[in-house]
């Protein structure tokens, strides 16, 4: 195999061991972007030569004999809605052209302190709002296994990245599933933790409550080392939860015997395609092999967080939004007056997507409709919460797919936005409750990847890894190559 297609963990046994170095690494993937990108359109902005720096300083610490973190010279890909110090940062919005933060996100000060490797940011829906990174103000990122078909969203450049080697893992962010869907969709593993575990701090906000940072990786072990990385509170998050953090590589343990698996009937919609329904099923007949209990369980308020998730999220948009006036920074019109000028720079900045969301949010929070659209979404947010926590009474993960299907073709529903919500049906929930969930590889539909969402209980990660690690070590799906990432 080449370089650009082994997991962070194996490239950086080969750092330690002196079979390469992370110059020669990053080379190898920097040559992989060159190769995939005119087709794939992953990054927004590359950062090569900062790239390149940054792996001559690991080389060099390896020389002195220094010890080195576990993502050391390996080089990775960052959603452009995490602010880099220096770089530019635009959500793949127009408002935001050009717009180069004064200071990093806490994540990204603490991939530095680990002296990983920064190849640029990865497209995305503009501000996150999408489920298939068509929303991009700037390009429309295509799926490694088949270039016709979306990559997913908000996330789906830095899971296309990855799934192509253009980057060896990635960082997303997650409102109602913008990390796991793309990653189901591009065949690799993608994290959502629990609400407050990864601070928020430096994160362009879509909606506050729902957003978190996760991992995007080729395989569950690289998951866990970069969820090392980025966990911990934060005192500059007021939403940071100030708990210990775990060492998650001691929970890849290939064992899951007594271990207690619900799978919602609700979360099979119609609609479904059939060969997901198969995967997903075959994959809780693996886990009882392997020696785990399963049960089918309901949980009744499901088909209702969609919809609310539609009014708190956007919302939420609508007052985090506010911010962007042509004024502080980013796009700018001129305008006759400045009523005028805000008209225009948000008219002229903000995509069709983005627009539709403030408007929803902002009808739903004006007056005389605050109580019938965005508290009654509130209540049913309480009452999704408690069917998982009736749930995790009697179960410890839940077991369902990541989407109803596979990754659909470019353009089939720009044009309907409702068709493109319900992409998300079976990851909205676990937004709104807060808890962490994980999409891996289960299968496959027509040459395109399946994906097995496994949910656990507020800051239940290391259960969720464990789990997730066994069915992967029992399988070879996550060693299989995306087309575009074989070696031509």
């Amino acid at each position: 195999m080449e370089l650009f297609q082994l997991a962070a963990h194996e490239l950086h046994d080969k750092l330690v061991k002196k079979e390469v170095s992370a110059a020669e690494i990053t080379q190898a993937v920097l040559a992989r972007v060159d190769q995939a990108e005119p087709e794939v359109k992953a990054y927004i902005t590359q950062t090569r030569e900062l790239a390149l720096k940054q792996a001559a300083a690991v080389d060099q610490k390896i020389k002195n004999r220094a010890a080195i973190a576990p993502l050391a010279g390996i080089p990775a890909g960052l959603k452009d809605n995490l602010c880099t110090q220096g770089i530019k940062t635009t959500c793949a919005s127009k408002i935001l052209a050009g717009f180069v933060p004064p200071y990093n996100a806490t994540v990204v000060d603490k991939l530095a302190a680990e002296d990983a490797v920064i190849l640029g940011k990865t497209n995305m829906d503009e501000f996150a709002m999408g489920s298939s990174t068509e929303n991009s103000g700037f390009q429309v990122t295509r799926n490694p296994w088949n270039i016709n078909t979306v990559p997913g969203g908000s996330s789906g450049g830095s899971a296309a990245a990855v799934a192509a080697g253009e980057a060896v893992w990635a960082l997303g962010s997650d409102t109602g599933g913008s990390i796991r869907q793309p990653a189901a969709y591009c065949g690799v593993v993608g994290m959502k933790p629990t609400y407050g575990r990864v601070s928020r701090y430096g994160l362009v906000a879509f909606a506050s409550s729902l957003d978190q940072i996760g991992p995007i990786t080729r395989d569950v072990t690289d998951c866990a080392y970069v969820l090392n990385a980025i966990s911990g509170h934060d005192h500059r998050d007021s939403t940071s939860i100030n708990a210990p953090v775990p060492d998650y590589t001691r929970s890849l343990v290939k064992d899951v015997k007594g271990l207690k698996i619900g799978l919602p009937k609700e979360y099979f919609v119609a609609g479904m395609d059939p060969a997901v329904e198969k995967a997903v099923y075959k994959a809780i007949d693996q886990f009882v092999a392997l020696g785990a209990e399963y049960r089918e369980i309901s949980m009744p308020h499901t088909e209702y967080a969609l919809s609310a998730y539609y009014l708190v999220a956007t919302a939420e948009a609508s007052s985090n939004l506010a911010r962007y006036d042509g004024v502080g920074y980013g796009y700018r019109s001129d305008g006759n007056d400045i009523i005028s000028m805000y008209k225009r720079a948000r008219s002229e900045g903000f995509g069709k997507e983005v627009k539709r969301r403030i408007m929803l949010g902002t009808y739903a929070l004006s007056s005389g409709y605050y109580d019938a659209y965005y508290l009654k979404a509130l209540k049913v947010r309480t009452l999704v919460k408690q069917d998982f926590d009736k749930a995790f009474d009697a179960v410890d993960v839940l077991v369902t797919p990541v989407a109803p299907t596979t990754a659909f073709p470019v353009g089939e529903k720009t044009n309907d936005p409702l068709a493109m919500y319900l992409a998300d049906v079976c990851t909205i929930p676990v937004n709104m409750a807060g808890i962490p969930a994980i999409s891996l590889p289960c299968g496959f539909s027509d040459g395109l990847p399946v994906g097995l969402q496994i949910i656990g209980k507020p800051l239940g990660e290391e259960t969720i890894l464990r789990a997730a690690y066994t069915f992967e070590q029992s399988n070879d799906y996550h060693k299989r190559l995306a087309p575009l990432g074989e070696v031509r």
